[in-house]
């Protein structure tokens, strides 16, 4: 039993040395690699108390690497629903943005359209609704991309 406890930690130590982790997402990786839930659960309590594992840390990383990567709060928010951290604590670090200032998202969203369809607003429809696409895709809501695109023809 102490040495299976011992390869729990281990394996999760392992996981922790690359990159943060929730907790759901850290249950969910252990049980994948065939231990025991009472060991896994054992374990990620500890790892919690030890403050080695934490939600909050996890929902700022995360926040902060899928904003450089151009997405939008309401994709992030999807994104972290799926890898089990609640609605409460997701809406609260996203409001925060992924740094300490408050994030503009209308500014971002601009970004992201700029980098893929050049600084010149369409006045061409379709290939305004194209661009609005793709912005939507990317997980900002309609009230942002609408007011990146609010200079032109409205």
């Amino acid at each position: 039993m102490a040495d299976e406890l011992t390869l729990v930690r281990k394996a999760a130590y392992t996981l922790l040395a690359r990159r943060e982790y929730g907790r759901q997402e850290m249950v969910n990786k252990l049980l994948g690699k065939g231990f025991d839930s009472a060991l896994i659960d054992s374990v990620v309590e500890l790892l919690m108390a030890e403050r080695l594992l934490s939600d909050e840390r996890f929902v700022d990383a995360f926040v902060r690497s899928r904003s450089n990567r151009g997405y939008g709060p309401r994709r992030i928010e999807a994104e972290l629903r799926e890898r089990g951290i609640s609605d409460e604590l997701s809406d609260e670090r996203i409001a925060a943005g992924p740094s300490e200032e408050e994030t503009d998202w209308v500014a971002r969203a601009a970004e992201v359209r700029c980098k893929k369809f050049g600084e010149e607003l369409p006045s061409d429809f379709q290939e305004r609704a194209k661009q609005m696409r793709y912005l939507e895709y990317r997980g900002f809501t309609h009230e942002q991309i609408r007011r990146v695109f609010k200079g032109n023809n409205d």
